[in-house]
C-alpha cells in the first residue's frame, strides 16, 4: 500500500509539472492522458527505479525512485522501517530479498511523509529536502563545487565529485566517511588524522529507529592504538590492542580464505579495514543495540536458508565485559570463579571478591618502591591491559624496553609492541593495569613490576606457564580433599582437580616438610615449561601464593606405570603389544629430551612410578624436579649432590655422582627388563642366586634362557623375537661400562627395526642386589624379597 500511495504521488508531481507547463487548452488533453497512464502504474509498478547510477544537478530522485549502485548489488532510495511511518534515506541490499538496511542518511532528521526528495543543490551539496524545500539532511561541504556528480559505487558507497575527476583522493565527499551501524568491505574504521574526522559506528536505537543509539565502535587515539565499543562514554568492550597481526583481545581474528584485514597507520590517517577474498560473498560488519546490551556482529548471508550467518558476536563472553576483574587480575572463562588476582597481588576487598564481587579488583602483596632489586614477573597469554596510559617506541628491541622500564619508577608493564618477526618494538603501561584477561592459545606475554620479594626464584628465566589463583585450585579439588587425593611423593601429595567442571587435571602440591623442595620445584617450572612432546606430561601452570607451591598438570587417569606392571591383577591387562608400545614412547621421550629438545636434558629419576599413562595407555614422562639441562655440545657432567632412586641409578652416578645422557640409558634399561618381567629390579628375588633383576636377566640371557623372563601374566600373547629382542637391548642399556650403553637414538633404532644387528652385551652394573653369605637361607630369602623404591635426594659423591 505504501508503495502504491509513492506512485502516485508520482503521477501528482508530474500532473502539477504539466499544469505549469502547457497551455489551459492543451492542458485538459494532456491531463486526461497523463492520468491515465498514472493509474496504470499504481497498479503495474511498485518503485521506480532510476536507470543510472549517477544523479546530476538537473536530476532530482523523489520518494518512490530508487537509484541502483554501478554493479546493481545495491539500492538507494527512501524506506520506512517495521512499524514506522517515517521515512529516510538509506542503501541496502538489491539482491537479499528480506530489506538490510546497511546506511541511513538522515537518521537523526526523519520525513513524516513520502514528501522527500534527493538531489545536488546550487553549491553542489548532496541535501534531502521536503515538499517546502526546506533542507532535512545534507553532506555540508564547506565550498562550492563545479560541475558536482553524485555516484553510486558497487561498494555501496556513494560520492560526489568533480565530473571530469574520477580520482578517489579528490572526493568532496563520500557516504563511506559517514557510517551507521554497518561497516561493509572497504570501509574505514578510524581517524583522518589531517582533518580529525572519527569514523565510527554508532549503532541504531532500536530496530524501528535508525536514529543515533547508546553504542559505538571505533579506535581509541591511545599511543597503543586498540579498538573499542562503548556505551555513550563508558568502555564496555576494548580489543585488545592491534601487536601487528591482530586485535590482541581477538583469537578468531585470523588469517581466512573469506577476508582480509589490516590496521593502516600513517601521517594522514589509522583506520582499521576488511576486504572480501571472493566477492560474491555478502559480508557486514554492524553495531546492534537492544534493550540491554551492545553486541559488533560479522554477518553473512546464506542463499541457502535465506538468512544470515552470524560469525562472530563481540562481546564473546563474560571475560570481553570491560573491567570486569578491576585492576591487576586476570579474567580466565575457564574458571568457575572467572577472575583471578595476578601473581603477586591479592584482592583489594576480599569479602567483595569472594562474593564474586571483582569490580574494586587486586593489590600488590608488596609495595613496590623503585629500589634496587626490583624486576619484572613475565606472564603469559594474555590479552594485553588497557593502553589509555602507554607509551610506544617501534624501534627498540625488548631488552631495550626493559631496561628503560626498569629505570623509570612509574611504568608498570612491558612488552612488544608488534610480535612479528619474533618481536619487535616497545610499549610502557604507566598506570593501574586494568581489564587482563587469560588466552592460553592466542594471548601474548606481559612483564609486570614486581618487588624483589615476588619474584621468587624464576626472575630472568624464561618460564612460559600460566599462572593460577590458590583460590582456582582450591575450588578444583574440593579443598584438597581426602577423596580427590591421588597419591604422595617425595615432592609432596597429588591431588585429582577439574577446571570448569570439564577439564580433569593433577596438583602436585609441595609438601612444607618435602625432602624435595623450592629448587626442584623451580627446575621442574623452567624445564617442562618449554618442553613439547607426544611423550613428556603437560604442565599446564602452577600456582605460587605465599607458602603455597603447586604444580598443575594434565590428568592421567591410568596412573603410574608402576601401578600397573606390579599388580598382578592389573598387569593382565597388559598384552605383549601394550607393554612394547610403552616401551617404544618411553623411548622417544628420552630421545626428544636428549636430542630434539631445544637444550639437552638429563632427567636423573627415570623409573616406573614416574611415568604416567594416559586413558590410551601412552607413556608420558613425568616429574622433572631433579633433571639437569646442558647446553650446546655438553654430554655430561659431575655433581656432590647425587639424586635419583636405588635400581635405576648407573653405577658411574651413584658412585662417582658423574651423570649423562648414559645415565638416563641405564635407567631406561632397568624400566625395559621391569616392563617384561613385571618384576621390580630392587626388591627381586630368586632361591637360586642373591642377583636383582638385572643379575638375573643377565645370568639368563647368557644361558640362552631369556623366555624364562617373561611375565607369565602375558600368557601367549607375544612375539618371541620381539621380546628377545627388547631384552637384549635392555641389557645393553645396562651395561656397566657407560661408553658401552648405546644412545637413545640407537635405542629407537634397535627397537623399531629387525635389520640392525645388535651387538653383545656386556656384564651389568650393580647386578647383585646384596650379599647374603652370611645369612640363613629363610633370613636371606625373607631380606632379599624387602621392596624398596627411596628417592634419593642428597648423597656425597666419593
Amino acid at each position: 500500500m505504501k508503495r502504491m500511495k509513492r506512485t502516485t504521488r508520482v503521477c501528482i508531481i508530474l500532473c502539477d509539472l504539466e499544469k505549469k507547463n502547457e497551455s489551459k487548452s492543451k492542458r485538459m488533453a494532456g491531463l486526461s492522458v497523463l492520468i491515465f497512464y498514472c493509474y496504470i502504474l499504481i497498479f503495474i509498478s511498485q518503485e521506480i527505479q532510476i536507470a543510472a547510477y549517477t544523479l546530476t544537478p538537473s536530476q532530482s530522485m523523489i520518494d518512490g525512485q530508487t537509484i541502483l549502485s554501478q554493479g546493481e548489488t545495491f539500492e538507494l532510495g527512501f524506506f520506512s522501517p517495521s512499524n514506522s511511518n517515517n521515512r529516510y534515506l538509506g542503501i541496502w541490499y538489491k539482491t537479499i530479498p528480506t530489506q538490510t538496511v546497511v546506511w541511513v542518511a538522515n537518521r537523526n532528521s526523519p520525513l513524516n511523509g513520502t514528501s522527500g526528495v534527493l538531489k545536488i543543490d546550487s553549491i553542489g551539496n548532496l541535501v534531502i529536502v521536503n515538499q517546502t524545500e526546506s533542507v532535512l539532511w545534507s553532506s555540508n561541504l564547506s565550498r562550492t563545487v563545479a560541475n558536482p556528480i553524485m555516484e553510486f559505487l558497487e561498494s555501496g558507497n556513494i560520492v560526489l565529485r568533480n565530473v571530469k575527476d574520477g580520482n578517489s583522493k579528490n572526493y568532496m565527499w563520500q557516504s563511506f566517511d559517514y557510517p551507521g551501524d554497518t561497516l561493509l568491505p572497504g570501509m574505514k574504521v578510524g581517524w583522518n588524522l589531517r582533518t580529525g574526522m572519527d569514523r565510527k559506528l554508532t549503532s541504531w536505537r532500536s530496530f524501528q529507529d535508525p536514529s543515533d543509539g547508546d553504542y559505538t565502535y571505533g579506535i581509541d587515539l591511545n599511543a597503543y592504538f586498540e579498538s573499542s565499543i562503548r556505551n555513550r562514554s563508558n568502555k564496555y568492550y576494548r580489543s585488545g590492542p592491534w601487536n601487528g597481526i591482530r586485535w590482541s583481545g581477538a583469537p578468531d581474528l585470523k588469517p581466512n580464505p573469506i577476508f582480509t584485514f589490516e590496521l593502516i597507520h600513517n601521517d594522514d590517517e589509522i583506520y582499521y579495514i576488511y576486504q572480501l577474498v571472493d566477492k560474491s560473498v555478502i559480508m557486514r560488519l554492524v553495531l546492534l543495540q537492544t534493550s540491554t546490551e551492545g553486541n559488533l556482529q560479522r554477518l553473512t548471508w546464506v542463499d541457502k536458508t535465506n538468512s544470515w550467518l552470524r560469525l562472530v558476536s563481540i562481546p564473546r563472553d563474560r571475560c570481553d565485559d570491560y573491567a570486569l576483574c578491576g585492576v591487576y587480575s586476570s579474567c580466565d572463562v575457564t574458571n568457575v570463579a572467572v577472575c583471578q588476582c595476578l601473581k603477586g597481588f591479592k584482592p583489594k576487598s576480599p569479602t567483595d571478591w569472594y562474593g564474586t564481587d571483582w569490580s574494586e579488583g587486586c593489590e600488590r602483596v608488596v609495595p613496590v618502591n623503585c629500589s634496587n632489586g626490583e624486576g619484572f614477573l613475565k606472564f603469559t597469554g594474555v590479552k594485553l591491559p588497557d593502553t589509555t596510559n602507554s607509551w610506544v617506541n617501534i624501534s627498540m628491541n625488548l631488552e631495550e624496553c626493559r631496561l628503560k622500564c626498569l629505570n623509570n619508577c612509574s611504568c608498570m608493564a612491558y612488552t612488544n609492541s608488534d610480535v612479528t618477526r619474533g618481536g619487535r618494538g616497545c610499549v610502557m603501561w604507566f598506570a593501574d593495569l586494568i581489564d587482563i584477561r587469560q588466552l592460553n592459545e592466542a594471548g601474548e606475554d606481559l612483564y609486570i613490576r614486581m618487588a624483589a620479594s615476588e619474584l621468587g626464584e624464576f626472575e630472568g628465566d624464561d618460564v612460559e606457564l600460566p599462572f593460577f589463583d590458590l583460590v582456582t585450585i582450591k575450588l578444583a579439588t574440593n579443598n584438597f580433599s581426602e577423596e580427590n587425593k591421588l597419591g604422595q611423593g617425595g615432592f609432596g601429595p597429588v591431588y585429582k582437580g577439574e577446571l570448569e567442571g570439564v577439564k580433569e587435571i593433577a596438583v602436585k602440591r609441595l609438601s612444607k616438610n618435602s625432602v624435595q623442595g623450592g629448587k626442584e620445584f623451580k627446575n621442574e617450572v623452567i624445564l617442562i615449561s618449554g618442553l613439547q612432546h607426544r611423550n613428556l606430561v603437560k604442565l599446564l601452570g602452577c600456582c605460587i601464593q605465599g607458602e603455597e607451591k603447586m604444580l598443575v598438570y594434565e590428568y592421567m587417569p591410568n596412573k603410574s606405570l608402576d601401578s600397573s606392571i606390579f599388580d598382578k591383577k592389573k598387569s593382565r591387562l597388559l598384552d605383549w603389544q601394550k607393554r612394547l608400545e610403552i616401551i617404544l614412547g618411553i623411548a622417544r621421550g628420552l630421545l626428544y629430551l636428549h636430542h630434539d629438545s631445544r637444550l639437552r636434558i638429563i632427567h636423573r629419576d627415570l623409573k616406573a612410578s614416574n611415568i604416567l599413562l594416559d586413558s590410551e595407555m601412552v607413556p608420558k614422562i613425568s616429574d622433572f624436579g631433579m633433571a639437569r639441562m646442558f647446553g650446546g655440545d655438553q654430554m655430561e657432567a659431575n655433581t656432590r649432590r647425587v639424586v635419583g632412586t636405588y635400581g635405576y641409578m648407573a653405577p658411574e652416578y651413584a658412585v662417582d655422582g658423574h651423570f649423562s645422557v648414559k645415565s638416563d640409558v641405564f635407567s631406561f634399561g632397568v624400566l625395559v627388563l621391569e616392563i617384561i618381567s613385571g618384576k621390580k629390579n630392587r626388591g627381586f628375588c630368586h632361591p637360586d642366586h642373591e642377583h636383582n633383576l638385572l643379575g638375573h636377566a643377565w645370568r639368563l640371557w647368557s644361558e640362552d634362557r631369556s623366555m624364562e623372563l617373561v611375565d607369565e601374566s602375558m600368557s601367549n600373547s607375544y612375539v618371541v623375537q620381539d621380546v628377545l629382542r627388547c631384552i637384549h637391548v635392555g641389557l645393553l642399556c645396562v651395561q656397566k661400562g657407560r661408553e658401552e650403553r648405546p644412545t637413545m637414538s640407537s635405542v629407537v633404532l634397535m627397537l623399531s627395526s629387525e635389520s640392525v644387528v645388535l651387538p653383545k652385551p656386556q656384564r651389568p652394573g650393580f647386578y647383585v642386589e646384596r650379599s647374603t653369605s652370611n645369612k640363613s637361607p629363610s633370613n636371606r630369602d625373607k631380606e632379599s624379597c624387602i621392596s624398596s623404591s627411596v628417592t634419593i635426594t642428597m648423597m656425597e659423591g666419593r
